[in-house]
């Protein structure tokens, strides 16, 4: 069984589980501290609320970002910035389809989530407000890629010899200019 959880990634002078907009995910651990005050908190489990993406946002006054890992085959990410408003997309597409059904309700998996391409032009904008510069090239490439496909570790996760998600989150916080790996 892999992981289930939120990593919230978000920039503040004081620890991001004491904004009120994650009052309800007091059992969160920091998993990495990154240069300019950006946190990533760890809230294990998907039972629960984690708080609000567009509240920590507008609370911070900084870009937030959500992912909710699904049993490390997958990750939905939701993001929000002050200035340019809230996306959502996912990571390891192929995966969350098959969490999704192949249609539910008449309803696919681009109803849920931005298309790759579509997402990029989003996170470009998000790091620009966060004051990096990302690649729509290389965004794209992390959020049409599937887990495993470069070998790699993420930082910040146990990952043992299983490919997995967290993976495609960590590299995909790496083009966002906002964790380095």
């Amino acid at each position: 069984m892999g992981y289930w959880g939120y990593f919230v990634v978000g920039r503040a002078e004081r620890p991001l589980p004491e904004m009120d907009a994650l009052s309800g995910a007091a059992d969160m651990t920091l998993r990495l501290a990154a240069p300019a005050g950006w946190q990533v908190w760890e809230f294990p489990g998907g039972d629960g609320d984690v708080g609000n993406m567009n509240d920590l946002a507008g609370q911070t006054g900084a870009p937030a970002l959500f992912g909710y890992v699904m049993d490390s085959d997958c990750v939905a990410v939701e993001a929000a910035a002050p200035l340019s408003g809230a996306w959502t997309t996912c990571l390891a597409r192929s995966a969350m389809a098959g969490y999704l059904g192949a249609e539910r309700d008449g309803l696919t998996l681009e109803d849920y989530f931005l298309e790759p391409r579509d997402a990029a032009e989003r996170a470009v904008a998000w790091a620009a407000e966060a004051g990096h510069t990302a690649s729509a090239g290389g965004l794209t490439e992390v959020l049409s890629d599937e887990p495993g496909a470069d070998g790699g570790v993420a930082p910040a996760a146990d990952v043992g010899s299983r490919p997995v998600a967290e993976i495609l989150f960590f590299r995909f916080l790496d083009r966002l200019g906002v964790v380095p790996l």
